[in-house]
């Protein structure tokens, strides 16, 4: 009798033992990684099949005009976040079957653009690879933000001219997890954060805890949006601690809010001002970031220019809308 009460004390000590190491590691780790939410910031995989021309159900946005491409229709391309855009312009204005598929159907795999056949109308190289293909002349329109300093330099090289024509507005936004009580950064405190002066959100009115700044791919859109916002200042090192604290990404608006669309994180106002689409299109937010319809300039498709002046119209415009950014101009 004495050994099986012995027995059920060691068992006992035992699982007490092993639910007590669960219990510190998750408090000192699980939860605080939950709140951590560092893959959100992260690159996300873009439901390409969603934007599909051509195809009944997609998430395109359309509108009725009289303006239509033939003859030499050029190749669009894009990143990410623009893909709804350059997708619903070929819906709009191409004929039927300019956009076709390797094996003649859209493969699922298809996140990088892979199953496009090399005749297609619509292709999806992302950022970094489709500046590339613009200047080695594998595309002739290129929906994107502003360059990085590498990928002008890549031009410059190759010795051609790039034209970068303003088509739209977004906003570019920083976010973190909805839990965290901080709402409202100014434009200083985000600096100061990415350069590794502000370490802590209690410095900022937050809780007494490590920040995890997280960056993007280099030369990707975002990445080089915040490498010119941060202008002179380099982004600095992050704390050894910053794994087990709250992080902070960036993003433009419409892929994080349409896109993505993750419940789990919220967007901060800066300056005081939220990254609305009315303030967006005032101007009052104070991270508006323009993106481009870029083409080469030795490129000698007449339809290029015949492409972006209707883009620049009131119908193309309205269009930009309905795609869920803010037009340039008045729609």
């Amino acid at each position: 009798m004495k050994r099986l009460l012995f027995q059920i004390a060691v068992l006992t000590a035992v699982i007490l033992l092993f639910a007590g190491f669960n219990a510190s590691v998750y408090v000192l780790l699980t939860r605080r990684l939950a709140n951590n939410f560092s893959d959100t910031s992260q690159a996300k995989m873009v439901d390409v099949a969603a934007f599909l021309p051509f195809e009944e159900g997609s998430d395109l946005a359309h509108i009725d005009t009289d303006f239509s491409l033939e003859g030499e229709l050029p190749v669009l391309d894009g990143a990410a976040a623009l893909v709804p855009v350059y997708a619903s312009i070929i819906d709009a204005v191409y004929p039927e079957g300019s956009v076709t598929y390797e094996g003649g159907v859209f493969s699922d795999d298809n996140y990088y653009g892979e199953n496009f056949a090399p005749d297609s109308k619509m292709q999806y190289k992302n950022t970094v690879r489709g500046y590339k293909a613009i200047v080695d002349g594998d595309t002739d329109i290129l929906f994107c933000a502003a360059p990085s300093a590498e990928q002008r330099a890549y031009a410059e090289e190759q010795g051609v001219e790039l034209v970068y024509v303003p088509v739209g507005l977004e906003a570019f936004v920083f976010f973190v997890n909805r839990d965290n009580p901080v709402e409202d950064l100014t434009v200083d405190e985000i600096r100061a954060i990415y350069a590794g002066d502000i370490r802590n959100w209690k410095s900022v009115g937050g809780e007494n805890r490590v920040i995890n700044p997280v960056t993007r791919l280099e030369g990707s859109g975002s990445q080089s949006m915040m490498d010119a916002f941060m202008g002179d200042t380099p982004i600095g090192g992050k704390s050894p601690f910053s794994l087990f604290g709250g992080a902070i990404g960036f993003s433009f608006r419409y892929y994080l809010d349409d896109m993505v669309d993750n419940a789990g994180v919220k967007m901060l106002s800066v300056n005081g001002v939220y990254p609305s689409r009315e303030n967006i299109r005032a101007r009052s937010y104070p991270i508006i970031a323009q993106f481009y319809a870029i083409y080469r300039a030795d490129n000698g498709n007449e339809n290029i220019p015949r492409l972006i002046d209707w883009i620049l119209s009131a119908e193309g415009q309205t269009l930009i809308e309905e795609c869920g950014y803010t037009a340039i101009g008045e729609s």
